[in-house]
């Protein structure tokens, strides 16, 4: 008797025989170089912790120091009685740090989109979004209500030309795009967006995730990396990557840090970030005032993998950042790879579609302050013998 659930079933079998399912492996030790991933020591080169921040001795003293004194969660809404000393110290924080008039903490980057991209625009306007943007953009997109036009991706004269085409059929706009796009590594070309939305009077707003502590100055992001502070009106970005933690922050424009307290709602509906967590992630921004060592270590650490990558014979893509995608094409393939990789103790996942368009499966390898030389030595190797096993190379 067929079951309500059985084209779930269908469903999940066709994803097993394409290569697309997902197998979920279990790490039983902090992030770092090297992690314990069922029960195997192996090195890791698929976490998104940039700096090594994750199990930085400093933030968990001061997350541990929190909780101490503000207990484990906050209680409430932001709004209601959940914004405690520590929330208002870090926004304080963020915006001294990226040079922007304000700032305002959510519960995680996906969540900092879905929000603010709903409070800015409605029905009856319009955005303007690249075509690979990440998928938390493009749900806030949805919710919105707003009118979706795609341009190229990174291509600015095909945005001026949809731009000129719909002019006149919304009430305003907003001009949305990843700033390293994270699949590819590659880096939005935010001041020639800043020169069309301005040129046009069209708002823009950039999702830093994978810039934060990356590019700009000691980490400052996309903004700065290109010296547009004060000209981007909204600069989204994530704690969970680079800065070893969780949550979301948005800076930039005053007026649009304060709607977003109005009416971005998940600040008005869901529980505040958690103490610890927000201690932590004012740590990491002392560290990376402090010194610019971590970010200058992961571009050498970056830039010497790509290297010697290449000279291996393997197609890394176009990335302009540290991540490193190694194209191979089918997704049966990547995951053939990635497990081979495993078996000789390095961690690096398979990415398919739908994460990645039909046909684009690779492995995306994530360089980290943290990885010694003889780290990504390691992984070399690893690389170059299954490349060789599966005629990649």
């Amino acid at each position: 008797m067929a079951t309500r659930f059985e084209w779930i079933q269908k469903e999940l079998k066709n994803l097993k025989n394409s290569g697309l399912y997902n197998n979920i492996r279990t790490l039983g030790s902090a992030q770092g170089a090297w992690l314990d991933v069922d029960g195997k020591q192996v090195l890791n080169f698929c976490s998104n912790n940039y700096l090594g921040l994750a199990n930085h001795p400093r933030l968990v003293e001061k997350a541990k120091i929190a909780l101490d004194e503000y207990g484990v969660g906050p209680g409430a809404v932001r709004t209601i009685a959940g914004t405690m000393i520590l929330h208002r110290e870090l926004e304080r924080r963020v915006a001294a740090f990226k040079h922007s008039d304000a700032a305002i903490s959510f519960q995680s980057g996906f969540v900092a989109n879905l929000a603010t991209i709903a409070a800015l625009v409605g029905k009856e306007d319009a955005i303007f979004s690249d075509e690979l943007n990440h998928a938390s953009i493009i749900d806030g997109c949805r919710l919105s209500g707003a009118r979706i036009i795609r341009y190229n991706h990174c291509d600015t004269l095909n945005l001026e030309q949809v731009i000129k085409e719909n002019e006149g059929s919304y009430r305003k706009a907003l001009i949305v795009t990843d700033g390293v796009f994270s699949m590819d590594g590659d880096i939005a070309p935010l001041d020639r967006l800043y020169e069309i939305a301005n040129a046009y009077d069209i708002l823009l707003m950039v999702d830093d995730a994978h810039g934060e502590g990356v590019l700009g100055k000691g980490g400052r992001g996309i903004v700065d990396h290109f010296n547009l502070h004060g000209k981007v009106d909204i600069e989204v970005g994530t704690f969970s990557k680079a800065f070893g933690v969780v949550g979301g922050v948005v800076s930039g424009n005053a007026d649009v840090v304060e709607w977003l307290t109005q009416r971005g709602r998940p600040f008005l509906f869901s529980s505040a970030v958690t103490p610890p967590d927000v201690a932590a992630c004012i740590a990491a921004i002392d560290l990376l005032e402090e010194s610019t060592e971590l970010v200058d270590t992961l571009w050498s650490n970056g830039a010497y993998f790509k290297k010697e990558m290449s000279a291996l014979g393997f197609n890394i893509g176009n990335s302009q950042t540290p991540i490193t995608p190694v194209m191979l094409g089918e997704a049966q393939l990547a995951q053939d790879f990635s497990k081979r990789l495993f078996e000789r103790g390095i961690f690096a996942t398979s990415i398919g579609y739908p994460t990645v368009p039909q046909g684009k499966a690779r492995i995306r390898v994530m360089i980290s302050a943290a990885h010694s030389k003889g780290d990504l030595d390691k992984g070399l190797e690893g690389f170059k013998a299954v490349g060789k096993e599966l005629g990649v190379i």
